[in-house]
């Protein structure tokens, strides 16, 4: 396995292992202690971050078949994805500091840019 390949499987596995546990976290110590809406806010941070862990799990498996810089691009976009738009919602729950949802659709456009890289990969592959 490349070591790229291998750098983003770990990637999503951790990414995954942490919104598994983020979400039980947000069913367990959050429900009751944080307003309705923002529980619905960090539940959709869960939700993307378990969507793009799996995203680059496949970018990894990807890589080994389609190296190439668009592929790196995705997972690279993925990553961003999960740190910028999830991190963004936890902090702003967990802080209640509304301006960190300013931040969110930067990582929303990181999500962007990784699918568009990766149907970039698939293109060029042809």
């Amino acid at each position: 396995m490349t070591g790229i390949a291998r750098m983003f499987g770990i990637a999503g596995a951790l990414f995954g292992l942490l919104g598994v546990g983020l979400g039980a976290f947000a069913a367990h110590a959050l429900e009751g202690r944080v307003e309705p809406r923002h529980l619905e806010v960090f539940q959709t941070g869960v939700r993307y971050q378990l969507v793009h862990a799996l995203a680059l799990i496949l970018v990894a498996l990807l890589a080994l078949h389609l190296p190439g810089r668009w592929m790196i691009a995705a997972g690279w976009a993925f990553t961003a994805g999960i740190l910028i738009f999830s991190g963004s919602l936890y902090l702003l729950v967990w802080t209640g500091v509304g301006r960190w949802g300013a931040v969110t659709p930067i990582g929303g456009l990181a999500f962007l840019a990784g699918w568009i890289f990766l149907a970039l990969a698939f293109w060029r592959a042809g």
